[in-house]
C-alpha cells in the first residue's frame, strides 16, 4: 500500500513537470528571441542573488596599487580609479538595480491601480479632482519629476525608490481608470450595491481583481523604465550614494572580503 501511494503521489508531479518542460521547449523553438531574452534575464537575476558566491572581490575594497587597470586574469573587467574590481561592483550593483526596479515599479503600479479604480468608482467631483492632479504630474517628464523628489528628500536608496514611484503612479492610474469605468456599470457591481456592500468592499473584492490585466502590463512596462531612471539618477550623483554597491548587510558593509 505504501508503494502504491508513493507512486500515485509522484505521478502527478512528474506529469506536471513533463508538461511544463514540453511547453518550455515549444516556446523556445517557436519564440527563439523571447527564450534567449528570458534566459539572459534569469541569469542576471541569479547573478544578483548569488553575488556573494560569484563576485571575486569585495566591491568596496580599494587597492591604490591597482588603479585603472585593464582587463586581466585577476580583474576580468579591470579596476576603477580607486582600484576596486569592476566585475565585483557590477555583480553587487545589480542587486540595487533589481531592488529599486522591482520595488518602485510595484509601488507605482499598485498605487496607480488603486487610485484609478477609486477615481472611476466614485466619479463626479472626486474623479475630476484626481484626474486633474494626475494630469499635473504627467506634465513633468519622468527624469525631471524624479530629480525634484530626490532634491527634496535627499540621496539614498529609499528616496530613489520614492522618486521613481511617484512619476509612475499617474501613468498606471489613467490606464486602470479606463478599464474601471467600464467595470463600474457591469451587472455584478450593480448587484453588489443592491446587496448593500460598501464602496471599500466593492473596490477591493469586485473591481480591483478585474483590472489585473492592465495592472500587470503596466507593472512589467515600468520595470525597465525604473532601472534606467535609477541608473540616470546615479549617473547624475543623485542615486545610490557612493561607494555603495548594494552590499549584503543593512549597514552597507559587505559580509566578507575575498580578495
Amino acid at each position: 500500500m505504501a508503494k502504491t501511494s508513493v507512486k500515485t503521489l509522484t505521478r502527478p508531479v512528474e506529469s506536471r513537470f513533463g508538461r511544463w518542460l514540453e511547453v518550455s521547449l515549444r516556446f523556445a523553438r517557436e519564440r527563439s528571441l523571447g527564450a534567449a531574452g528570458a534566459i539572459i534575464i534569469l541569469l542576471m537575476i541569479f547573478a544578483a542573488l548569488g553575488a556573494d558566491l560569484i563576485a571575486p572581490y569585495d566591491p568596496l575594497q580599494t587597492d591604490y596599487a591597482a588603479m585603472l587597470q585593464g582587463p586581466s586574469s585577476s580583474h576580468w573587467f579591470g579596476t576603477d580609479s580607486f582600484g576596486r574590481d569592476v566585475l565585483s561592483r557590477l555583480v553587487y550593483g545589480s542587486r540595487t538595480a533589481l531592488w529599486v526596479g522591482f520595488s518602485s515599479s510595484f509601488l507605482g503600479a499598485t498605487l496607480g491601480a488603486v487610485i484609478g479604480v477609486m477615481s472611476a468608482y466614485f466619479g463626479g467631483k472626486i474623479d475630476l479632482i484626481v484626474q486633474r492632479f494626475m494630469d499635473m504630474l504627467l506634465s513633468f517628464p519622468l527624469i525631471v519629476l524624479a530629480l525634484v523628489v530626490v532634491a527634496v528628500l535627499g540621496i539614498g536608496t529609499t528616496n530613489v525608490i520614492l522618486a521613481i514611484t511617484i512619476p509612475m503612479i499617474p501613468r498606471c492610474a489613467l490606464v486602470v481608470r479606463s478599464s474601471a469605468l467600464a467595470l463600474r456599470e457591469m451587472p455584478f457591481v450593480e448587484a453588489a450595491r443592491a446587496l448593500g456592500f460598501g464602496p471599500v468592499r466593492i473596490i477591493i473584492r469586485h473591481m480591483l481583481p478585474n483590472v489585473t490585466a492592465p495592472y500587470l502590463i503596466m507593472l512589467t512596462a515600468f520595470l525597465g523604465q525604473a532601472i534606467l531612471l535609477e541608473a540616470s539618477l546615479s549617473f547624475l550623483g543623485l542615486g545610490v550614494a557612493e561607494p555603495q554597491a548594494a552590499c549584503a548587510d543593512r549597514r552597507g558593509a559587505c559580509r566578507r572580503d575575498r580578495a
